[in-house]
């Protein structure tokens, strides 16, 4: 056989005769990935993240929940010269305590804000990666099952999806808190609603907010899978299958799935930044994680009401934010460019 003669990055000459191998959709759809710099830089971005998070207890240098009243409201050098607005102890009308021992400076109880911010980035993956476990295992199944059966099984999930979509997300957590942390008296010993908040407690208070994100994520993917299946059951190679005597369970998850797995991805992708700030919305008002567990959204509260003096106590976990939704903004655009099967073909 003959050899493939490549002439040039993006386009292959094949001389006749030669055995030329196929190349799947996932196969050219990594290959696009991979040239999209963007969307390299979002993953590269969440996977240091992801590292800092898994080895928070090492990279942190000094625990998240304790302080020293001596080091309040201190900061590095290097931090006074970026923010010309913290002026140092010594200059005309300078106010802020150098202290080289923490690399962002530390918060208004000297607590390290590096260390807070590593342990936080633990909270808001935790949401990122919650969210779209809980929105694929229960929404792509009642979507699968609603556009594949149709008739009453369609009719019955997709009206108890939209009722469950009209619930506001943030509203249903809010009556969570407001139900099971009373912000006066106690809850009952031994009822379902104090062991419930015994357990919410156990966890940091990040339990609500999984179940309020988790009950209300899925129906937005329960409707696109709907629909995409509802153009895949119809095929060519699904009437065949069906023909041939394979059972419905085997052709929803060998024929149908395979087949609308690109735009579910690239949905859910791109619906993990709404999940991190919610998370850091509620932990902002006060209703997220209970303290002295971190959360960005909480930093920037607690930075926001001396941002004049001290803003890099509010603009460092806000930079942290930032850069971790846009990562999944940039991941996600890369994605719906790549598994584009239009894109297929035209020398991209």
């Amino acid at each position: 056989m003959a050899t493939r003669i490549q002439n040039s990055p993006d386009r292959q000459v094949i001389r006749l005769g030669e055995r030329n191998k196929g190349e799947s959709l996932w196969q050219s759809s990594l290959r696009r990935l991979r040239r999209n710099k963007m969307a390299v830089m979002g993953l590269i971005i969440i996977i240091a993240f992801a590292l800092m998070a898994l080895l928070a207890d090492f990279i942190a240098p000094y625990p998240y929940d304790k302080g020293t009243l001596s080091a309040a409201n201190t900061a590095p050098t290097w931090v006074t010269k970026v923010f010309p607005s913290m002026i140092p102890v010594g200059q005309e009308r300078g106010f802020i305590k150098i202290n080289e021992a923490y690399p962002l400076g530390a918060d208004r109880i000297g607590r390290d804000l590096f260390s807070r911010i590593v342990y936080g980035s633990r909270v808001s993956l935790m949401v990122a990666f919650i969210g779209p476990i809980v929105a694929l295992s229960l929404g792509v199944t009642l979507g699968l099952l609603s556009g594949y059966f149709g008739g009453w099984v369609d009719n019955t999930i997709m009206r108890i999806t939209d009722v469950v979509y009209a619930f506001p997300t943030l509203l249903f957590i809010i009556l969570l808190m407001a139900f099971f942390r009373p912000s006066t008296g106690g809850l009952e010993p031994g009822t379902f609603a104090a062991g419930i908040s015994a357990f919410d407690k156990s966890t940091g208070g990040m339990f609500f907010i999984f179940v309020g994100i988790g009950i209300t994520s899925w129906t937005g993917m329960a409707r696109l899978t709907r629909g995409q299946t509802l153009s895949v059951r119809e095929q060519e190679y699904v009437i065949a299958a069906r023909a041939m005597g394979v059972k419905d369970g085997g052709i929803m998850l060998r024929h149908v799935l395979p087949n609308i797995l690109g735009p579910i991805i690239v949905a859910e992708t791109l619906a993990i930044p709404t999940y991190i700030s919610t998370e850091a919305f509620l932990s902002f008002i006060g209703l997220g994680v209970n303290p002295p567990t971190p959360s960005w959204g909480g930093m920037i509260s607690d930075g926001s009401s001396q941002i004049a003096t001290y803003p890099n106590q509010a603009i460092f976990p806000a930079l942290a934010l930032f850069l971790v939704m846009f990562a999944f903004n940039f991941l996600g655009d890369g994605l719906r460019d790549a598994l584009d099967p239009r894109m297929r073909g035209n020398g991209n």
